[in-house]
């Protein structure tokens, strides 16, 4: 599993350096032909992640539920988000990955309930759901740059 917590971890590094080098406004637009936001994509990651691998292992968040209802799959973008809010996510997408590695190597996830993803997927195990996850993180990256490119062209740069 060393190779998929690296893997992991290096989507994280790319998602919190465009966390921490685009600006406020831009982490928050919603562009044209998108019905999301950049920052609403980061923080997805972070929800989705506690859900596949927490949640269905009958285990707790080792996050504030409020990002679990905010970002979890069909929730709309927050526009109003602080600036506190997108240090506190910078946080979350280093922290949760260090836990969860932590978390597995101590045998936190001795139960799974399968559970099939909307993407097809049968997830039976939490090494399944690690797999998928790193898979659902990268989706979310390339969708994330596209909203980059897309910002960039509406603005005429």
């Amino acid at each position: 599993m060393n190779y998929h917590f690296q893997a992991h971890r290096q989507v994280r590094r790319n998602l919190l350096d465009i966390l921490q080098n685009t600006s406020h406004e831009d982490l928050l637009l919603i562009p044209d032909g998108f019905n999301n936001n950049i920052y609403w994509n980061m923080a997805h990651t972070v929800a989705t992640q506690q859900l596949l691998h927490y949640y269905l292992s009958g285990n707790p968040f080792r996050i504030d539920k409020y990002w679990i209802e905010t970002y979890k799959k069909g929730t709309l973008p927050n526009l109003n988000v602080q600036k506190s809010e997108v240090e506190d996510l910078e946080f979350l997408l280093t922290e949760t990955s260090k836990i969860l590695m932590r978390d597995y190597d101590s045998d936190f996830f001795s139960d799974y309930t399968p559970y099939t993803t909307s993407f097809g997927m049968d997830l039976k195990s939490i090494q399944d759901a690690i797999i998928f996850n790193n898979m659902h993180e990268s989706i979310h990256y390339g969708y994330i740059l596209a909203q980059k490119r897309a910002i960039l062209g509406e603005k005429g740069r």
